[in-house]
């Protein structure tokens, strides 16, 4: 494990070797462990806001999923992802169960982890995502991959932001909107490709009676990417799981209100 000062959240960040493979994450705060899972259209980053209010009561890691920031590329769809990601995790050695909080794509690999990995984490946290898209869903991420691959991600640059925030937010926060905005247009090209392949045929529903760690499950009442319908689907199939519904907020609820987002899930997660 390497370790490196870093100028953004958190006063490390750590290089975790999986093989031959780096798994990037920044770290802050003290006590139970938290590990955040970002979303396929904003990098870790995002959690900024959050992971600040979060460092004052946890320990937090921020991770980069792979292919994100510091970490690698990784081949073989969302389980490769998730089991990269499993193996980073352990290499942590937390004596007690981490919580997992995943945001969008993240949270769909968050809870793939979970499924794959069931001994991991001791809750879940999850943010706008499901466990299945539906066909109109599927067609996006198809669309989208197309488009970039045609054109680039500058060409698709509109459409990400419209499914992060709503446009009444953007006209109202340019400023972050242009940071979205080239966060967006780093990303490895052929990372987003692979993930918008395997988002397009992810289903989810028929393993989710194996996850039985208390799970919140949350949602911006405005989010265009993973509707709130998708939340109140995941909610139901989970053995131990609540739903809640985030007013004004769209598919990035912990950068576009962070202490509203901080609120929502403070009980949950200083539940021993």
């Amino acid at each position: 494990m390497h370790t490196a000062l870093s100028s953004e959240f958190g006063p490390i960040a750590v290089t975790v070797k999986v093989g031959e493979h780096k798994v990037g994450a920044r770290i802050g705060g003290a006590g139970a462990p938290i590990i955040l899972f970002h979303s396929l259209l904003a990098d870790s980053s995002s959690f900024d806001p959050l992971a600040r209010l979060l460092a004052a009561t946890n320990r937090v890691v921020v991770l980069d999923l792979p292919g994100f920031g510091h970490s690698d590329r990784v081949d073989g769809g969302l389980e490769a992802v998730a089991d990269r990601l499993a193996a980073a995790i352990r290499e942590f050695n937390y004596t007690q169960a981490p919580i997992f909080l995943g945001n969008g794509y993240g949270g769909f690999v968050a809870l793939l982890t979970a499924i794959r990995h069931p001994d991991l984490a001791g809750k879940l946290v999850l943010a706008d995502c499901g466990a299945a898209f539906s066909d109109a869903g599927r067609a996006a991420f198809k669309g989208m991959s197309a488009g970039a691959a045609a054109n680039g991600l500058t060409a698709i640059a509109d459409v990400a932001m419209r499914r992060l925030f709503s446009l009444d937010f953007q006209a109202a926060n340019p400023a972050l909107v242009a940071q979205r905005r080239e966060r967006f247009l780093a990303v490895d090209p052929q990372t987003f490709h692979d993930a918008c392949a395997a988002l397009s045929t992810l289903d989810l529903r028929a393993d989710l009676a194996v996850v039985t760690v208390p799970t919140l499950v949350l949602v911006g009442e405005h989010d265009e990417a993973t509707p709130p319908p998708m939340s109140v689907e995941l909610a139901a199939g989970l053995p131990n799981a609540t739903l809640t519904i985030l007013p004004g907020c769209a598919h990035v609820p912990q950068l576009q209100q962070p202490e509203q987002f901080m609120a929502a899930i403070a009980a949950f997660i200083a539940q021993s």
